[in-house]
């Protein structure tokens, strides 16, 4: 395996200009088979030496006669390896590609007798010179801002306050991801009121993100990002993870070809794929926008994942579709600073489900609408360049999370900062004219915040729109009329990258936790809790001489996340009962001593 710098660290060619065959498409090249993606893209600049060869829109067993030379390396050998949630295969190479080879590849697709041949030709990435440190762990404690409980002693969740609930909000649970603050850094659940669900923590100097519930297989899951964010990157290294209503993992989605997944994004396809965000450091010249002649560019990539197997099954990269002039970003002067010209921060699959998707670039100020075959840029929503006459109060800065609604309009997470662009972030949704070639704005929230960094918002079932503020620690909910319902706010210097609601439904795999407390004479405090599980009403408490001798002799009605029972008995050994809406017992914890 690679060290983390030579994984992280990625190279290529410069392209100053938008390429030709990023407006034109690679359709030209795949001799008529426009239905079927090949990846890495005609024409990529900077893929990774560990790149497979991705048909993506053919069956694996009309894939034949694949052809994969290099400039430097020759002739590649290797194996065809079905897609298991859509038709296709990658071409797994015995050997890596060199840095800074060309490379062509082919391959007979379509029903024998009636095939046609299919390629690609890309350039494998030179790696930069730079050596990616870790962030330092913010992690404050004390002042009376984390939560403490007696039966789960290693949870330090940080205090959630909320500051309005009114008449109106949807129904639902809020999910959040505390970092950089006080308590610890990790996944958090809240019922509607406020009160803790379930709390995962990650490890000491990793970060979460993007934690929320999706459907896989038919089956809602929660998702999240964990890993390493690095010092001034603003970008992320790790995994993404799915686990059940029970909490047990589902899989551990990573970026293939010899990528990390970053934080940014992280979306599940209906076919059960996954699109994911990844980030390269890659060498070039950045003499065209004011920079070095050997400088570095942050490259951003998607990837479309097949869960099952973690193969490619589609791979974009915004360096040599976006031209580094379009950015709004500031040109570093030294050739050892990366320059984050595009910085891709969300994905939004179409509504209308051609396999398209939209993303976000906050460094360009504007979203890109992606060709899900070809990877061709449709058109462009703001920035430099846009496609369409922007109205009044459409275009952003620093913008994140542009998602597409299912009435076709987008919403955006307009940050406004930094450096500060506007006075205070925003919430717009905006309506594009296709005939007119035109966006108009129609719907705007606004919070009197300046966020940074950050940031999104979420239509909800009933209308409602669910604010998360990003850098600054604030949730807000809305109703379409621009009334707060809803707000809630952490410690700072507290951040969430993003903030959701969604109905969560779970009985966790693991046993509810008890803490015994002795008072005075026969007296006890019996603490109950059950990290994550939604359906508890009640607790009973059973004692006894010894473990096999337990009987009830108490019990209350939840309490939130953790129950407090006074019971007054010469018992030596305790345990607790979860009891559900109608007095089962949904699960019982181990014997603890007095």
């Amino acid at each position: 395996m690679r060290s983390r710098e030579r994984r992280w660290g990625r190279a290529g060619a410069c392209l100053a200009t938008f390429c030709a065959w990023a407006l034109l498409g690679p359709a030209a090249s795949v001799a008529g088979a426009t239905s079927v993606a090949v990846s890495p893209l005609n024409g990529t600049p900077d893929a990774s030496p560990d790149s497979q060869i991705s048909f993506l829109g053919v069956p694996a067993g009309q894939i034949s006669n694949v052809s994969v030379t290099g400039s430097r390396t020759g002739r590649h050998s290797g194996r065809l390896v079905a897609y298991a949630t859509a038709a296709g295969a990658s071409f797994l190479v015995s050997h890596p590609f060199s840095q800074g080879e060309s490379v062509t590849a082919s391959a007979l697709v379509g029903p024998k007798g009636h095939g046609r041949t299919v390629h690609t030709s890309f350039t494998v990435e030179r790696f930069a010179n730079y050596r990616v440190t870790p962030g330092p762990p913010l992690q404050l404690s004390g002042h009376g801002n984390e939560q403490v409980f007696q039966s789960q002693p290693t949870l330090r969740p940080p205090i959630v306050r909320v500051t309005a609930n009114y008449p109106g909000t949807a129904p639902g649970d809020i999910f959040l991801t505390p970092t950089h603050g006080y308590g610890q850094t990790g996944n958090m659940i809240l019922d509607p009121q406020g009160r803790l669900v379930w709390f995962h923590p990650v490890p000491k100097g990793d970060d979460a993100t993007d934690f929320q519930v999706e459907t896989y297989r038919g089956q809602p899951v929660l998702v999240w990002w964990e890993g390493l964010v690095p010092e001034r990157l603003g970008v992320g290294f790790g995994r993404n993870e799915i686990v059940d209503t029970s909490y047990r993992p589902v899989a551990t989605v990573n970026a293939g070809n010899g990528y990390q997944a970053d934080l940014h994004d992280f979306q599940l396809s209906p076919s059960g794929s996954a699109f994911v965000t990844a980030y390269s450091l890659i060498s070039a010249d950045l003499s065209s926008v004011g920079g070095p002649h050997n400088g570095i560019v942050q490259d951003a990539i998607v990837q479309e994942i097949d869960i099952p197997t973690g193969l490619v099954m589609f791979e974009w990269h915004a360096y040599g579709h976006v031209a580094l002039q379009d950015s709004y970003s500031t040109v570093p002067r030294y050739s050892n600073e990366p320059f984050d010209y595009f910085h891709l921060n969300s994905i939004s699959l179409d509504p209308w489900g051609d396999g398209n998707f939209i993303i976000s670039s906050r460094n360009t100020w504007a979203a890109y609408e992606i060709d899900h075959i070809t990877g061709a840029t449709l058109w462009r929503l703001g920035g430099r360049h846009s496609s369409f006459k922007m109205g009044p109060g459409t275009g952003t800065a620093w913008q994140h999370d542009v998602r597409w609604q299912p009435d076709r309009t987008v919403t955006i997470f307009d940050n406004g900062a930094v450096p500060k662009v506007h006075s205070e972030s925003r919430v717009i949704r905006e309506r594009i004219d296709w005939a007119h070639r035109s966006v108009q704005l129609v719907g705007r929230y606004t919070g009197h915040i300046l966020s940074g960094s950050q940031g999104n918002s979420q239509v909800l079932a009933n209308g409602n729109s669910f604010v998360g503020w990003g850098e600054t620690p604030f949730l807000t909910e809305y109703s379409p009329t621009g009334q707060i319902l809803f707000s809630a706010r952490f410690p700072v210097p507290g951040q969430s990258y993003r903030a959701y609601r969604f109905p969560w439904n779970a009985t966790p795999a693991s046993r509810p936790s008890i803490a015994v407390k002795a008072g005075a004479g026969n007296a006890a405090t019996v603490y109950a809790s059950w990290n994550g599980a939604t359906g508890v009403s009640a607790w009973r408490v059973l004692a006894g001489s010894a473990p096999e001798t337990l009987a009830a002799v108490g019990g209350a009605p939840s309490a939130g996340f953790e129950t407090a029972i006074p019971v007054l008995t010469p018992a030596t050994s305790f345990a607790v009962q979860a009891l559900g809406s109608e007095g089962q017992v949904l699960a019982t914890s181990a014997v603890r001593p007095r």
